[in-house]
């Protein structure tokens, strides 16, 4: 063994998929090599004498790098919203150490080779953290999308409203006929923010009448019908595909049975992929806040779908613990301070919450009797495989990377502006108390975060083909 090749990071908690246990990491050039007891660290150590670099987190549990597969970095086009080098800044800093781009809000969308060849150009050399990148579907890019699949997309996001950005129209069910044409067969999944409008003239008119910086002026524009309309369509197209489909932030629980029955529905017809290929997602924002929190003219809370009501997130959190709802993820989606005005109805619907999704998760799951487990499986390894990086990321098991972080499940912070790694520091989270520290964050068994500073240079890498990019 050599010391510049051979390391082993040791806890007294280590959090794999099935167990927490004492013990140590054994890591060979930035991969995980064995898990290893306590008596079994002591005597390769001994045997090793200075040729193994020893971490010793102490009383700090280590857990596998949060994998957040729901990530808007806006970059290029939108770089005063966000960029690379912020968002995976926050990232490290937050215990995760991989992240992946949501294909809109940057100009050029990514909905072309080509410009996720730009696209990939502005993240060389700009990432704390890796990054992978969802491709998305547009009206007219059929003819696209398997070139992005060989690129090594990790799959593809579509609309079914107004997205917000006009460079990245929404789809009608004639696309989405040919979308799945493409991707049939691919191995691919197409993602879906699922919410259909509603021409409901007299809701529109009532809504005229009220105050537009009243949250619940805006969650009425948003009902929970415009969410199962969507998974109606959708369901439409799960019997007639074999494509992977996944729901992104899911935020009203009456959508969860439909998408439990197209899920038996794939299953029972022989779809050998990970959950019959149909898997949903929910965001931190829905599991931590509910409308009856929100302050008067306070939009750092506006997201869409909207958070609902305490009673909606209850639910929430039992159909993810009843495994119904597959991870949790940020959706980090920032914008500049004007867009977050005191009007909900106009401002930006987005939240920033990267650098703090761990520890939000973690306040929430431990209070409900959780163990450290839950961390690595919704938040690691079920995201990792959405993507398909099970197989280099989301837990600790040889031959993944050793994506790992030192973190004290016990102590807590607050959230301040100061410490706010994201480009615009808005977020509804200021002022709150969370439990869950990052004490150190290593990327391939390199540090990337210390504790109070990410380190200058960036190691992240771009999880594409080598022909990207140009």
């Amino acid at each position: 063994m050599t010391s510049e090749s051979y390391q082993v990071f040791l806890s007294r908690r280590i959090v794999t998929e099935s167990k927490i246990f004492d013990g140590g990491v054994l890591v060979k050039d930035g991969v995980i090599e064995q898990l290893l007891t306590r008596e079994e660290v002591n005597n390769l150590v001994i045997e090793n004498d200075g040729k193994i670099e020893v971490i010793d987190g102490g009383n700090s549990a280590l857990i596998a790098g949060v994998v957040d597969s729901h990530v808007h970095v806006n970059e290029p086009g939108r770089t005063a919203w966000e960029g690379f080098r912020t968002a995976t800044s926050a990232a490290a800093a937050g215990g995760i150490t991989t992240i992946v781009d949501m294909p809109l809000n940057s100009i050029p969308p990514t909905t072309t080779l080509m410009n996720l060849k730009i696209k990939a150009s502005a993240a060389v050399g700009n990432v704390f953290v890796d990054i992978g990148f969802w491709g998305g579907v547009i009206v007219g890019n059929q003819n696209s999308l398997r070139d992005l699949v060989k690129a090594g997309v990790v799959g593809f996001k579509c609309f079914l409203c107004p997205s917000g950005v006009e460079e990245f129209p929404n789809v009608e069910p004639q696309d989405l006929e040919h979308a799945f044409a493409e991707l049939e067969g691919t191995g691919t999944v197409l993602a879906f923010h699922a919410e259909i409008e509603e021409d409901n003239i007299t809701l529109r008119n009532n809504i005229k009448k009220k105050d537009p910086e009243e949250y619940t002026t805006y969650l009425e524009t948003r009902p929970p019908s415009m969410e199962l309309n969507a998974i109606k369509l959708i369901n439409n197209f799960v019997q007639k595909t074999d494509v992977r489909v996944h729901i992104v932030h899911v935020s009203s629980a009456n959508v969860v049975p439909m998408l439990e029955e197209a899920r038996r529905g794939r299953l029972s017809a022989g779809n050998k992929s990970w959950r019959g290929g149909v898997t949903a997602e929910t965001c931190h924002h829905y599991l931590t806040l509910s409308s009856d929190q929100i302050p008067r003219g306070c939009s750092e809370y506006k997201c869409a779908p909207p958070i609902r009501d305490s009673d909606n997130k209850e639910r929430l959190w039992k159909y993810l613990l009843e495994d119904k709802l597959d991870m949790v993820v940020s959706d980090h989606s920032p914008c500049t301070p004007e867009l977050k005005c005191s009007n909900n109805l106009e401002a930006w619907g987005g939240i920033s919450s990267v650098q703090f999704g761990l520890s939000l998760f973690w306040t929430n799951a431990s209070a409900r009797g959780l163990d450290l487990r839950s961390i690595s499986k919704y938040l690691s390894s079920n995201t990792a495989l959405l993507c398909g990086l099970e197989d280099k990321k989301g837990a600790i098991k040889p031959g993944l990377d050793a994506d790992l972080v030192f973190f004290d499940p016990d102590s807590t912070f607050t959230v301040t502006s100061e410490i706010i790694r994201h480009k615009n520091k808005l977020t509804p989270y200021l002022g709150k108390e969370l439990q869950g520290v990052v004490k150190q964050t290593y990327l391939r068994g390199q540090l990337i975060y210390d504790g109070s500073d990410v380190l200058e240079e960036p190691r992240g890498n771009l999880l594409l083909n080598k022909f990207v990019p140009t």
